[in-house]
């Protein structure tokens, strides 16, 4: 049983953030039939489905269907977003059980509107919180900061203030994100501010690093892009480990596949057996 499992139903995002990369695969929206074919066979096998790898989900043209056959499925979702479509889908949210947690990326609206008002896209996010509140208090709600430099948190010195005056409260600045990285906000609610500091996506353009170490991929998670390619790391944007095809042969035959079970073998052992991962300096956070 895996933690998560990373389906991107698009890779295409409605704004461009400089923490991700731009995404050289041809743009792409997974169909309602794919996305029901590969959701059956990760529901047995994954504990939490990802509706994210690249691109941001609430963009999918489909999306309530989406939300829909996840009902029917019984599935338990997690979507990342930067939360500037919340209000199409608050509601369809709010009355179900698909979605177990959210999380939203607060960095991204200064990143791509620096002279807007943070009001204008804080107030719907957070009055999306405040009806989970009572609607769902089962849901899980992450507010990210993921641009932290060396600890540094000022950057986010408008977005902390806001979330005081909001809720009520005083949020403690320092933050050391290799020791913990999440706060939880309030008392009798699930809803957290997440930090994590910046990181450079990994490439086979990269100088190698270390043949020895250790990753989370393939063993506690894997993705699926868009087209059905089977990767084993929610970091591999563009495919460059490319195991299979979940539209052409089933998941679970993919993940056993010789090569999977080497690239996994590897890591229970210290050993990096594909180039890109010696080549990733992201899994240095796992020594």
């Amino acid at each position: 049983m895996y933690k998560r499992a990373h389906l991107e139903i698009s890779n295409i995002c409605n704004v461009q953030c400089s923490f991700c990369p731009i995404v050289e695969r041809p743009k792409d929206i997974m169909s309602l039939k794919d996305f029901s074919s590969i959701l059956s066979q990760l529901t047995p096998i994954s504990e939490d489905v990802c509706l994210h790898l690249m691109g941001e989900p609430l963009a999918h043209p489909e999306f309530t269907e989406i939300l829909n056959i996840g009902e029917e499925q019984k599935a338990s979702f997690q979507i990342t977003t930067n939360g500037l479509l919340i209000h199409r889908y608050e509601d369809l949210i709010l009355k179900g059980s698909a979605v177990r947690q959210i999380n939203f990326s607060l960095q991204a609206f200064k990143d791509n509107f620096p002279d807007r008002n943070l009001c204008d896209y804080l107030n719907p996010v957070l009055s999306f919180t405040e009806k989970a509140r009572s609607l769902r208090p089962d849901l899980y709600i992450n507010f990210r900061l993921w641009n932290l430099k060396e600890g540094e948190s000022d950057e986010n010195e408008e977005v902390f203030r806001y979330l005081e005056d909001f809720f009520s409260i005083e949020i403690n600045r320092q933050v050391d994100p290799s020791f913990r990285k999440s706060k939880k906000l309030l008392k009798n609610a699930r809803v957290y501010l997440h930090f994590d500091s910046r990181f450079e996506w990994p490439s086979l353009d990269f100088p190698i690093v270390s043949e020895v170490g250790r990753c989370h991929g393939l063993r506690n998670h894997f993705g699926i892009h868009a087209d059905g390619t089977v990767v084993p790391c929610c970091l591999d944007k563009e495919a460059t480990i490319n195991l299979g095809n979940a539209l052409e042969s089933s998941v679970e035959d993919i993940l056993n596949s010789p090569r999977a079970r080497s690239i996994r073998e590897g890591f229970e052992n210290g050993i990096l057996v594909e180039e890109m991962c010696q080549k990733c300096t992201f899994r240095k956070r796992f020594k």
